[in-house]
């Protein structure tokens, strides 16, 4: 059994590693500052991105993207996941779902978009309608001539920066036709309701949209008419995975930050380190990183050379998020502890990985579904599958 990495990949880790050190890291002071992330900031981020080849790695090279596996993804979203601030948003990855478009459409939209010249975002979520989809109150009525859609769409990620969002309504309020419509920002009828304030200080925010009679086309719907609800569980397989690799490489940095701080810190005539309470808490944080590092390499791994069915792969991904995410907000946690007083000044990046990370236990999905997913698969097919090895036989039965 050979873990270790291929040179391609190898190589891809370390300049996603350089990128992040030398293009987004720097940036992390002015944007907790500031509350924002300044226009040329913002720019330079995505000159550099272009430069290193890391824009849209989540599409194919004949879409203008880098044709990265999900398991090079990870690698890069990893790196990135170090950056405070969400600064990993910078650079792009325009929603997966998109390349299901017509031609028309991915001209429109798509390229653009892996070019880094377009943003989109996803709006799903509601005020009544967060874990169960079904709730989903957009509705998109046609009339003869045009879709209308009306209602209100909540906890729009990259809302503020998108050119087009991704609207996920039911069609004749009908939950059967859940559809996702290309909606242009300039639209009549879009408005933002309010720009909520969240705990972290973030390098994009996320707006309460209105849909007041928006009329839309047959050209703007992706997909098809009822194939919502496939192309939403698309995009959030995705991010589940890339919510993994980013926390993983927020609970990396942290406990670096936290290990160098107990060595430098002298209480009683020796370092912090060499107390048995701060080392304990080092050892388990690195433990934890291990373990999750550990599933999230495998699962992406596994992903990636097709040894999973679609199903599993959607169940994979939901055991990646929870563990990643809960690890890591533990070690964030801890990490503070071990600063102490300092670990709670907004100038210490442990205390902003503290804020970012704790979302990561609700966006895209909380920990509570994640489990209710796996409890499914449980249900349906056993144990097997979470407890298989690539290549091995079949675990051994228990007794009844």
């Amino acid at each position: 059994m050979d873990l270790r990495l291929d040179p391609e990949d190898a190589a891809l880790q370390e300049r996603a590693r350089a990128f992040t050190n030398a293009h987004l890291l720097p940036h992390e002071d002015e944007l907790e500052e500031l509350g924002r992330l300044p226009e040329a900031s913002r720019e330079a981020i995505k000159a550099a991105t272009r430069a290193a080849g890391l824009g849209a790695i989540n599409h194919d090279r004949e879409d203008g993207g880098q044709g990265f596996t999900l398991f090079q993804q990870i690698l890069v979203q990893e790196a990135w996941g170090g950056a405070t601030g969400n600064l990993w948003g910078v650079p792009w990855t325009p929603s997966r779902p998109l390349r299901a478009g017509t031609a028309a459409q991915r001209a429109r939209y798509l390229r653009p978009a892996c070019r880094g010249e377009l943003s989109d975002a996803y709006a799903i979520t509601e005020e009544l309608a967060g874990s169960d989809a079904r709730m989903v109150r957009t509705t998109a009525t046609w009339d003869g001539h045009a879709f209308v859609l009306r209602g209100e769409k909540w906890h729009v990620t990259g809302g503020d920066l998108a050119q087009v969002l991704l609207v996920h309504a039911h069609v004749d309020g009908d939950p059967e036709k859940a559809t996702v419509f290309l909606i242009d920002r300039d639209r009549p009828g879009l408005r933002v309701v309010r720009v909520p304030r969240y705990t972290n200080v973030s390098a994009f925010e996320h707006p309460i949209f209105a849909l007041d009679d928006v009329r839309v086309g047959p050209e703007q719907v992706l997909g098809a008419v009822g194939e919502g609800d496939e192309l939403t569980k698309e995009w959030f397989v995705e991010e589940r995975f890339m919510i993994g690799a980013r926390t993983v490489g927020a609970a990396a940095r942290a406990l670096e930050l936290a290990t160098r701080f107990a060595t430098e810190r002298v209480q009683f005539g020796q370092s912090i380190a060499s107390f048995q309470g701060i080392e304990f808490q080092l050892a388990d944080m690195a433990a934890e990183i291990m373990a999750a590092k550990s599933l999230l390499y495998r699962v992406g791994w596994e992903a990636s050379h097709g040894t999973l069915d679609r199903k599993a792969v959607h169940a994979m991904a939901s055991a990646v998020k929870l563990v990643c995410s809960e690890m890591a907000g533990r070690v964030a946690d801890r990490a503070v502890q071990i600063h102490g007083g300092r670990g709670y000044m907004r100038e210490q990046p442990v205390e902003r990985l503290a804020r970012d990370l704790r979302v990561d236990r609700i966006w895209e999905g909380t920990s509570e579904i994640q489990r209710v997913i796996l409890g499914n698969e449980l249900r349906k097919r056993g144990p097997a599958l979470f407890l298989g090895w690539p290549g091995a036989s079949a675990p051994i039965a228990q007794p009844s």
